[in-house]
């Protein structure tokens, strides 16, 4: 029998640091959260599973917030009105009630909770505007119980296994008391004060390898030096100010693996660069800090070799060291199919089928490659995509962890495990510069407000290394005398700035109805730089960074699409360069169908017009078989596609003496977790640089029950194929 072969599974554990520097409060709950969702289950799943392994990379800063929840010295807002006796609440705090706490996933979270759903439905489903018309009809049990679930909602499955009042306060339902609440509380106390001793004890017992990212998220690289965005995309507009601060990398890095040792008691062997940020300076840096691995995405590697990964991607799956100036990294180089599957695709499986699904996949690689010096890894984010999956996934990865490890074909593993028995001896001795997006850095720098974060980012810390002789030695690497308190604080608020997360946000990439929220943080950390050297801030930073877009734009079309029609989110960067409505923020529906539908896609290539509609929940659950979807077009006339889930091709029609007509335009689509659309250009004529509209209505025995947006279609801009000439995404 042949050896074995490896499976190396690294989950990225990663929040923004959302601490307000001027306030000392929290600006957003996240971390507490996914901290009673996500940061206990999925060390606990692993402990729960006979053979499962993995490898969890924490970020430092992720850690800092999670120890000050687990203390009780967190100030977080959420928390507050939550904690607080709804008797006791003004108009504002109830309304705020009625606003967040439905920020659950609806399937998942809230329908399987008959009250809470029930209480979903009087405050309006989230329509905006509804909270403080319906705000009236709450009384103090109904807002005890919303505050009551919001919490209990969000507490993972392992965690209710093992909590004994969370399953209480589940069979009770509603009617919960002051004593409940505070019950839920102390017990959500207790689960995230366990949550740094269970990692630390699973790595002792050698079950899970625990890994490091710089401390507070930095892209690397772009510290390093930001104009090396133009290798990985020549066509990038710079940011006015250079960036080149090598040191701030150095530091991040130095802080993050002190922290951890710190805490844990040991020094971290593997590290995540932030988002698998990687250049030559960055990993040279690493190797020069004792780290010995990283982990970053497949299309770095094939853009780093002559011939790239090999018809099987058999370059792909080996244990790769980067050779530099300053020694030799590990390098493992993520498998992006699979990783994504996990994301974003079996999360509406059944959890059996979709385990044996991902084991017979990584057992088809291997009837490939073989087993010998070979490893598969799949590295993704550990908290974000369970709240799409039944039992917060706990089902599924019991069931993935137990198929890997029944298989004599395959060992579960961890990356430090792979580099001390292996006898691969490839070298890199150049990386291709980028991250796990488009191995390039596009996310982060290249968009004008991307840009203008940078540049306020370099005038923050010119003023501080000038203003401050203390900061310079600081962030020179040269401290010198006693410790300064402000130095430090400074430092601190500087290098807060440069975590990845608020350029995430920034330009057209990404939408969160929190990105004003994102931007603030941002500029506060900035401006406590300047408050802390008693200098007025720039004028600046007391402006909003994000601009804000036509009602419900979010973002225009940065480059060509090519998703497969299948009605399923089946890759992450699918739908990444599209054209983006959040049709919440529109006009909406007639009648019982006002909260339906999300989001509307579109993009192109050179052939075809691309459309996804997104519902509040799955379409294939919100639409009936007789349903009639129709999406409207209009440009030098008015054309309509209607569609059903029984079918997948039709004609597209045109209106002609007010009678519709089929074109010739042959389309397809598919209605299932969402809407996916082709429609072929050359049946509507499109001219560059011309404009498109939109808008969808729903048809049910006959009658039109929605309309979405409700008054004026959405304006679609149509660059035609110059959009691929000066594009800075991909």
């Amino acid at each position: 029998m042949s050896a074995p072969l490896d499976v190396v599974i690294i989950w990225h554990m990663h929040q923004p640091y959302y601490k307000d520097p001027l306030k000392n409060e929290y600006a957003l709950p996240w971390t507490y959260l996914h901290g009673i969702k996500d940061y206990f289950d999925m060390p606990a799943i692993v402990e729960d599973t006979p053979g499962a392994r993995a490898v969890f990379n924490l970020v430092p800063s992720l850690i800092e917030q999670l120890l000050e929840y687990a203390a009780g010295d967190a100030v977080d807002p959420f928390l507050l009105k939550g904690m607080a006796d709804p008797a006791t609440l003004g108009e504002e705090d109830r309304i705020f009630l009625l606003e967040n706490f439905f920020s659950a996933n609806r399937q998942r979270m809230i329908e399987p909770a008959q009250r809470y759903l029930e209480l979903l439905y009087m405050a309006g489903e989230g329509k905006p505007g509804s909270a403080r018309d319906r705000v009236r009809h709450f009384s103090d049990q109904d807002l005890r119980d919303l505050q009551v679930w919001f919490f209990l909602a969000w507490t993972g499955e392992a965690a209710r296994r093992r909590f004994a009042p969370f399953g209480e306060l589940l069979a009770k339902g509603e009617n919960f008391s002051e004593s409940d609440k505070a019950l839920l509380f102390a017990t959500q106390r207790t689960l995230l004060q366990a949550i740094v001793p269970l990692y630390k004890r699973l790595h002792e017992e050698g079950l899970i390898e625990l890994a490091v990212s710089p401390y507070y998220h930095p892209i690397l690289p772009l510290l390093c030096d930001n104009r090396i965005a133009q290798t990985a995309m020549p066509r990038v507009t710079l940011p006015t100010l250079p960036f080149r601060h090598p040191e701030d990398a150095r530091a991040q890095i130095r802080r993050g693996i002190d922290y951890f040792e710190r805490i844990f008691g040991f020094r971290p062997r593997g590290m995540w660069p932030s988002e698998g940020s990687v250049s030559n300076e960055a990993l040279a840096i690493i190797a020069d800090s004792g780290i010995g691995w990283i982990a970053t995405d497949e299309e770095i590697l094939s853009k780093s070799m002559e011939g790239g990964l090999g018809n099987h991607k058999e370059r792909l799956y080996r244990p790769w060291r980067f050779s530099g100036p300053q020694g030799e990294v590990g390098a493992f180089f993520r498998d992006h199919q699979l990783s994504d599957l996990v994301g974003f695709t079996y999360s509406q499986w059944d959890p059996n089928r979709a385990a044996m699904d991902f084991c017979n996949r990584l057992l088809s690689i291997k009837s490939h490659i073989g087993g010998d010096q070979r490893v598969i890894p799949i590295i993704l984010d550990g908290e974000n995509a369970w709240e799409y999956y039944e039992n917060n996934a706990y089902d599924f990865l019991q069931k993935m962890y137990a198929n890997i490890a029944a298989s004599p074909e395959l060992t579960l593993t961890t990356c430090s495990a792979v580099l001390e028995h292996t006898r691969f001896d490839g070298r890199l001795h150049g990386i291709h510069p980028g991250s796990w997006i488009n191995a390039n850095y596009g996310i982060w720098i290249g968009h004008p407000e991307e840009n203008l974060g940078w540049d306020l980012l370099a005038q923050a810390r010119e003023a501080a290394v000038t203003g401050h002789p203390g900061v310079a030695a600081l962030l020179a690497g040269e401290p010198s005398g006693p410790f300064d308190e402000t130095a430090e604080r400074i430092c601190r608020s500087l290098y807060a700035a440069e975590g990845s997360d608020w350029f995430w946000w920034y330009g057209d990439d990404h939408f969160s109805p929190h990105s004003d929220r994102f931007d603030r943080l941002f500029r506060l950390h900035l401006m406590n730089v300047y408050r802390l050297l008693q200098q007025d801030p720039p004028r600046e930073l007391l402006e909003p960074i994000k601009k804000k877009s036509p009602a419900g734009l979010v973002r225009e079309p940065a480059a060509f699409i090519e998703p497969e029609i299948d009605g399923r989110i089946s890759d992450y960067f699918e739908w990444l360069a599209a054209g983006l409505y959040d049709l919440t923020r529109q006009g909406s529906a007639m009648h019982s169908s006002d909260r339906m539908l999300q989001s509307f896609y579109y993009g192109f290539n050179r052939t075809t017009l691309f459309f996804r509609i997104d519902g509040i929940q799955d379409l294939s659950r919100l639409l009936r078989d007789i349903d009639i979807l129709n999406l409207h077009l209009i440009s030098d006339r008015e054309y309509r596609l209607p569609m059903q889930m029984r079918s997948e091709e039709s004609l597209l029609q045109v209106k002609d003496s007010n009678i519709w007509i089929p074109t010739r335009g042959h389309c397809r689509w598919n209605i299932s977790k969402v809407c996916e659309v082709a429609i072929p250009l050359d049946c509507i004529k499109l001219a560059p640089r011309s404009k498109l509209f939109a808008s969808v209505s729903l048809v049910r025995d006959n009658e039109e029950i929605g309309r979405w947006p409700s008054d004026a279609p959405l304006m679609l801009y149509y660059a035609g194929p110059e959009i691929e000439l000066d594009n800075w995404l991909i």
